[in-house]
C-alpha cells in the first residue's frame, strides 16, 4: 500500500521547487522553445526530475510517464503508472501568472487510482482516490450541478459564435486547474478541441469524475490512459445534466479540427 502522507510531501516539495523558481516571485528564470510554441522552463526540469527520483522510491514497481521525460514503451507492461506533468501551464508560469500547477497521477488498469494537483502560487491543493471522492485543501468538494447549457460558466479567453451563449470566466492556462475548477463548482464546464498528452488531465479528471463531474475526450468516448500514443482529441468536463448537450454542440467543429 503506498504512504500517501509521503506522497503529498512530495507533491508539495515538488512545488517548493517551481515555487522558488517561478518569476512570479521575483525570481529569474531560464526558458525556451521545445518546438514552436511549445516553452519549457529550467524549473520544468528539476520538478520532472525530482519527482521521477521520489515517486520511483516510493514505489518502485510503476512506470513512468511525464511530458518531460522521453518515453519508454516499458511502461506499458507495468500493472501501475506514474504520470506527471512537472509544471502544467508553464506559460503562465514563465510570464509570472498563479494559473500552473503540479499535477502527479497513479494510474491503474488505464484508469487513474490517485491524482494531486498542486497549485502552491494559489494556496491550493486539490486530491482524490478512486470511489472515495476529490477534496480541496482536505475539504470535500462537489462539482457543478448545472443543469442548463445558456449560461454554463466555461473558463475560456473568447467564444466561438457556435457557443457565444456560455459566461466566460476567468481562464488560467493549466488545463488540470481548469477541469479542477468544474470539480470545485468554480466552473460549469470545460473543452478543448485539439490533440493533448494524458499527463496534462489524468490527475485533473480523477478529481473532477470524484467530485461529482463527468468526464471525456471531445466526443463524448470514456478517456483511458498508458496507450500506447499517450493522447486524446479533447476533453469535456462538465456538470452531468449538460455533458451530452454540449457534446452534441461541439460536434461538428470537433469533427473538422480532429480530421485537419
Amino acid at each position: 500500500m503506498i504512504d500517501r502522507v509521503r506522497l503529498e510531501q512530495i507533491i508539495r516539495e515538488a512545488g517548493r521547487i517551481a515555487l522558488s523558481r517561478w518569476p512570479g516571485g521575483g525570481h529569474d528564470l531560464a526558458s525556451w522553445d521545445k518546438t514552436p510554441g511549445n516553452p519549457v522552463s529550467e524549473a520544468d526540469l528539476e520538478v520532472d526530475a525530482f519527482l521521477k527520483r521520489e515517486l520511483r522510491a516510493l514505489l518502485p514497481s510503476a512506470g513512468w510517464l511525464s511530458e518531460e521525460t522521453a518515453d519508454d514503451e516499458d511502461r506499458l507492461n507495468r500493472d501501475l503508472l506514474w504520470m506527471v506533468d512537472p509544471v502544467d501551464g508553464t506559460r503562465d508560469f514563465i510570464r509570472g501568472r498563479d494559473g500552473w500547477a503540479v499535477s502527479v497521477a497513479l494510474i491503474s488498469a488505464g484508469k487513474p487510482l490517485l491524482g494531486t494537483l498542486f497549485a502552491p502560487a494559489r494556496g491550493e491543493i486539490f486530491s482524490a482516490e478512486a470511489g472515495r471522492g476529490a477534496q480541496l485543501n482536505g475539504k470535500p468538494i462537489t462539482a457543478s450541478r448545472r443543469t442548463k447549457l445558456g449560461g454554463a460558466r466555461i473558463p475560456v479567453d473568447q467564444l466561438p459564435e457556435a457557443v457565444n451563449d456560455l459566461l466566460i470566466v476567468q481562464k488560467p492556462n493549466s488545463i488540470a486547474l481548469r477541469i479542477a475548477m468544474v470539480a470545485a463548482d468554480q466552473a460549469d464546464l470545460v473543452a478543448t478541441l485539439r490533440w493533448g498528452y494524458e499527463w496534462d488531465v489524468a490527475a485533473a479528471t480523477l478529481i473532477a469524475r470524484e467530485a461529482g463531474a463527468q468526464v471525456s475526450e471531445a466526443f463524448g468516448k470514456p478517456l483511458n490512459f498508458n496507450k500506447r500514443d499517450p493522447r486524446d482529441f479533447g476533453v469535456l468536463v462538465s456538470s452531468p445534466a449538460i455533458h451530452e448537450a454540449i457534446a452534441q454542440r461541439i460536434r461538428p467543429m470537433a469533427e473538422t479540427l480532429r480530421d485537419k
